[in-house]
């Protein structure tokens, strides 16, 4: 913890360095840059002295601060879920990154309120890990002992039983081109390229120079097939990025179940391991986004109380991945093979019809524009006609496909629902876990007889869906998933 705090602390700062050895070098003294070093170093080891935590039979806490002293105290009984991380650092020097997960909403909470022991030694994780999250009790030491219920003493649970029921595969990095993670790093390169202002750089060079001029001279065929070209350059930069990530985040991934937790561990440098109770798994989501779906690829989360998707916390079981292999996990999980083949329920004509006018909106409105210019004697170039044809047809196609991806399913205990076309997910939610329902209708479903069932849960993203179902179905739904709920509003109506 010496040496990796100190690093981190540089690194993190490395602005202030950077600008300290401008400083220095026009300055003409160049101890300014070795003075901000010190200081950087000197504030990670007084960390060390200052960070101790402990593990009690009711409270674990952490006691951090260097210039302000703050305790963190965190009841067992609310321990939903705990990640170990090891950077490439922490794993040279046989020490890991603990952090404990409570179901606190993470948007918008300081990064000092959050619970993380950095740099434990790794020897001592797994059995803190197993502990902490079985409600571990240690021997009675003092008379707050007494306090604690004799039915939260539970046995560690034996990690050699884990049975392993997935397992990455090499073959699986196809998938990684068929996500925006590639495109998002290459912005990321071209935003770093502008702000430092390399892009002119790059601009006035010859070769650039030479090249835009010879282009031009050659006429617009040449210029059209350039930027073809300059698109595939584009596609398979991103598609180098996604791979590599791919490759380093998820490389060796496991996921080993032992009946009481599922333990996910993934990564090449840097090491990630996230442990799910079981008790509070509430189902599971296939995630086929419109490429990836293409490619016969998904992604699956675990539904788990304290653990919030919406916050990208730790719910995720399979990457990229192949759907049949993701659909047996899923299987698997939650122990039910009829989750991912059982039918779905269509929603009907108006669930339809509302599809290909939301999506065709667009196309009409621009029609109307360019008809309403021709009228009035403008010239409208053929090529606005163009776009607003493959307008009309790009917007019937996701119509089709969103209609064709909606649907729902109620098994004994479980509710099904699908949605989307770009970004489609389907959702199986244990009944058990729901805690409300919410029937709404807008000004335009009324119209067309349709309403959006909303059931509420702790877990995941805390709702989930069933968009545009028949309104005179929507109480009978609620009425199969959760018995006696929905009847009385049926009768009343």
């Amino acid at each position: 913890m010496l040496l990796v705090h100190p690093i981190n602390e540089v690194v993190k700062l490395l602005p202030v360095v950077a600008v300290s050895v401008v400083v220095g070098s026009r300055s003409g003294n160049q101890y300014w840059s070795l003075v901000a070093i010190v200081v950087l170093v000197i504030y990670g080891v007084l960390r060390w002295f200052t960070t101790s935590y402990r593990v009690g039979p009711v409270h674990v806490q952490l006691r951090r601060g260097v210039f302000q002293r703050k305790v963190l105290s965190v009841p067992r009984t609310r321990i939903r879920s705990v990640d170990v991380e090891a950077g490439l650092l922490h794993r040279l020097l046989g020490l890991a990154v603990v952090r404990i997960g409570t179901g606190r909403q993470t948007q918008g909470v300081d990064e000092s309120d959050k619970f993380e022991l950095n740099a434990l030694d790794a020897s001592v994780v797994p059995g803190l890990r197993a502990a902490l999250l079985a409600g571990h009790r240690t021997p009675p030491t003092g008379p707050d002992d007494a306090a604690v219920p004799t039915s939260q003493t539970n046995e560690v649970p034996n990690a050699d039983s884990a049975t392993e029921i997935g397992h990455w595969s090499p073959s699986w990095v196809r998938y990684a081109p068929f996500s925006v993670t590639g495109l998002i790093a290459v912005g990321a390169l071209v935003g770093v390229i502008f702000q430092y202002g390399l892009a002119d750089r790059i601009a006035k060079s010859p070769t650039i120079s030479e090249g835009v001029d010879s282009a031009e001279q050659a006429g617009a065929l040449i210029l059209a097939l350039l930027g073809l070209l300059a698109l595939v350059v584009l596609f398979v930069a991103a598609s180098v990025f996604a791979c590599a990530r791919y490759l380093v985040v998820y490389g060796r991934m496991s996921i080993t179940d032992n009946g009481r937790t599922l333990h996910v561990s993934h990564g090449l440098l840097r090491t990630r391991q996230t442990t799910l109770d079981r008790a509070r798994l509430r189902g599971a989501t296939l995630a086929e986004p419109l490429l990836l779906r293409l490619a016969g690829g998904a992604r699956l989360d675990a539904i788990m109380t304290g653990v919030s998707a919406e916050h990208s916390e730790s719910s995720l079981l399979l990457p990229q991945s192949p759907r049949a292999e993701a659909e047996r996990v899923m299987a698997t999980v939650i122990g039910d093979d009829r989750q991912a083949t059982v039918a779905l329920v269509p929603h009907g004509a108006a669930a339809r019809r509302r599809r290909y006018a939301r999506a065709l909106w667009p196309a009409v409105l621009a029609a109307l524009v360019a008809v309403a210019l021709a009228v009035a004697g403008c010239d409208v170039p053929w090529p606005v006609w163009a776009g607003v044809a493959a307008v009309a047809v790009a917007g019937t196609g996701l119509a089709w496909d969103r209609y064709r991806g909606l649907g729902h399913a109620v098994l004994p205990g479980w509710l099904i629902t699908r949605s989307g076309s770009l970004d489609r997910r389907r959702d199986s939610v244990e009944a058990a876990g729901i805690i409300g329902w919410t029937v709404r209708q807008t000004f335009f479903q009324r119209r067309a007889g349709v309403a959006s069932v909303i059931a509420a849960t702790p877990a995941g993203t805390g709702r989930y869906v069933v968009h545009d179902l028949p309104v005179e179905q929507a109480w009978a739904l609620i009425d199969a998933v959760t018995p006696g709920a929905g009847g009385i509003w049926r009768r009343s109506v």
